[in-house]
């Protein structure tokens, strides 16, 4: 039963993580990097954030005509930042923890195709953390900036790349939708803990 309802959750893991660097540093010993698009890449910026996130979500993720959710609980403060990935029934599928030394997982079930975690990692900071953060990250050319209730990265070319929304909740602005144009993924999040 638990590998099954893994193997439902892998298409969504998947598409969150996308592929990116397999170490959890580069090897020039600097943070850890995920892809923009093809070809470029991005490093992440620093892994603390203030104030501190927490919040349990589920998420759901079209990819490939695919569609699939994910329990995560997403912990992030001034140090570090931790997503826990939980099947259907409460069982933590993984734990990734980027922090001053790096990007570190443990896999509850180890499958070899599951990619390395710096995407989601990008994603869940794109969404969360401050433009200013993300400013000196971006490629040249590449824009990040907030329009109402829309984040938008574009690329040098000015092509949309990904778009984030967000609703205001707990008199937070929080993301609800994550749209990557160029590797053609979609996730929603709905929040768990009000």
């Amino acid at each position: 039963m638990i590998k099954r309802d893994f193997w439902r959750t892998l298409p969504v893991v998947a598409a969150l993580l996308i592929t990116g660097c397999s170490s959890s540093r580069n090897e020039d010993g600097t943070r850890p990097q995920a892809w923009l698009e093809p070809g470029v890449r991005v490093t992440l910026p620093p892994p603390g954030i203030s104030p501190a996130v927490q919040s349990q979500q589920l998420l759901t993720g079209s990819f490939n005509g695919q569609t699939q959710s994910l329990l995560v609980i997403l912990n992030a403060d001034a140090d570090k930042l931790t997503l826990a990935g939980l099947s259907s029934v409460g069982i933590r599928l993984f734990l990734v923890t980027y922090d001053s030394k790096g990007i570190h997982t443990e896999q509850s079930i180890v499958v070899p195709q599951l990619p390395p975690a710096s995407q989601v990692l990008a994603d869940v900071m794109l969404s969360h953390w401050p433009i200013a953060n993300w400013q000196s990250q971006l490629p040249e050319g590449w824009t990040l900036t907030d329009k109402g209730d829309k984040r938008e990265l574009r690329n040098a070319s000015g092509k949309l790349v990904t778009q984030i929304t967000y609703l205001q909740r707990k008199d937070k602005r929080e993301p609800i939708s994550i749209e990557q144009h160029v590797f053609k993924y979609h996730i929603t999040i709905q929040y768990l803990d009000d």
